[in-house]
């Protein structure tokens, strides 16, 4: 995989969009973006159950597969999707689910399950207010840290994305199923209700069968299920009944794939389950920055609401404030290196509880440099934003603004 920087953006799309000459410019919904992109990657099986605001992706999808030999399955609920898809992913067909956040909590069983069986597969969060149900047309980022802990007993790491534009959907949707086929897991793409909702230009390459940084499904011909004290990512998804021995089981795997309740087997699994990431990191990392050189207060934020935070760090610019800005694509593995600079910061994310904030104080250099601006329901205004960042760099503390929490405990 390719992974270039142009304009601070960091990411292999960067790369791809030159090898895309030929293609149709439309105006379209984050939700489209997202279904096209699946297909583009090679999804042939969707399965899950409607919630808002991810409800048009199955829409979308149940027109969409059966026009390329693939299939839609609607199911009774949210964990019955996932395990579809799980099962799909066996059987040799690249899978995605959607849901939204009281429905992505429901799949953690089955998250787990792929996880622990090294099932790849591509799973859309379309993030709106809670807790739970909230409201349903608004915007929310409250899954940051389920989308990291997304099944019970640890022992794991996960790979978590979010785009923060329509095209960018597309782009990373693509990216996400590379991730899964080429670390043997699931991946999330956290998306919100903005990106999924609102309708933007649109580019899709005219020939998906031509695209070359698509990556193929291929099979694990021979044992063993995993790899013994390896955290080799060059190993083919096991696919039932082609070669490998296969017992989809919750609990530890034996390198032969059965399962066993061995200290032996766990120790071996996990250092699998965990570093195939770890050690891989590098790969993984997607971002954008600008005005890191001289800044002195630098904004953090992800998703829709990166893109009145981007603009109010100009705002602040222009009014003579330093400061910078970062936009973290990949969400987890976590980004530390990012934010190991000797500045202030201020975390902007639509939630009250402070979420994404705690791991930018737990990777930066000085904890009370960094300031949460947390927001529910909308997203941050320019003028906010730009209040904010004077304050910090003036006296190192925000200003009381409304709607607007600014304490973490």
């Amino acid at each position: 995989m390719i992974t270039v920087k142009a304009g601070g953006l960091v990411a292999p799309w960067i790369e791809w969009e030159k090898r895309c000459t030929d293609g149709r410019r439309l105006l379209e919904a984050g939700t489209y973006a997202l279904t096209e992109g699946a297909i583009a990657a090679g999804c042939r099986v969707f399965a899950g159950y409607p919630i808002t605001p991810a409800t048009d992706i199955a829409e979308y999808m149940s027109k969409r597969l059966p026009q390329v030999g693939g299939y839609y399955v609607q199911c009774e609920d949210e964990l019955a999707g996932m395990h579809a898809c799980a099962g799909a992913s066996l059987g040799g067909l690249k899978a995605m689910t959607a849901t939204s956040g009281p429905g992505y909590t429901l799949m953690h069983d089955a998250y787990g399950w792929s996880i622990t069986n090294e099932i790849p597969l591509v799973v859309v969060d379309a993030m709106r207010v809670g807790p739970i149900s909230g409201i349903t047309g608004a915007p929310g980022q409250g899954e940051f840290y389920i989308a990291r802990y997304a099944s019970h007993g640890g022992n794991f790491e996960t790979i978590v994305v979010s785009p923060s534009s329509v095209q960018e959907a597309f782009w990373l949707t693509i990216d996400a199923f590379n991730l899964s086929e080429r670390f043997r897991t699931p991946v999330t793409i956290l998306t919100d209700q903005v990106i999924s909702d609102m309708w933007e230009d649109l580019f899709i390459p005219a020939d998906y069968d031509g695209l070359d940084f698509v990556r193929p499904r291929k099979h694990n011909l021979m044992m063993p299920f995993y790899p013994v004290g390896d955290a080799s990512i060059d190993v083919p998804p096991n696919v039932i009944g082609h070669g490998t021995g296969v017992c989809v089981s919750a609990y530890t795997h034996t390198e032969e794939g059965y399962d066993i309740e061995e200290m032996e087997a766990q120790w071996a699994q996990t250092y699998r389950l965990v570093n195939k990431i770890r050690h891989h990191k590098d790969e993984l990392a997607r971002y954008e920055t600008f005005g890191l050189d001289d800044a002195e207060v630098v904004a953090v934020a992800y998703g829709a609401n990166a893109r009145t935070v981007k603009t109010g760090v100009l705002e602040a610019r222009r009014r003579g404030v330093k400061a910078g800005f970062v936009r973290l694509v990949t969400l987890w593995p976590f980004l530390d290196e990012l934010f190991e600079r000797d500045c202030r910061f201020v975390v902007c994310e639509l939630n009250y509880d402070g979420q994404l904030v705690r791991e930018v104080q737990r990777a930066a250099p000085h904890k009370k440099d960094v300031h949460f601006m947390g927001k529910s329901a909308e997203l941050h205004t320019v003028s906010e934003v730009a209040a904010g960042l004077d304050g910090v760099a003036r006296s190192n503390r925000l200003p009381e603004l409304p709607y607007i929490w600014t304490e973490v405990r």
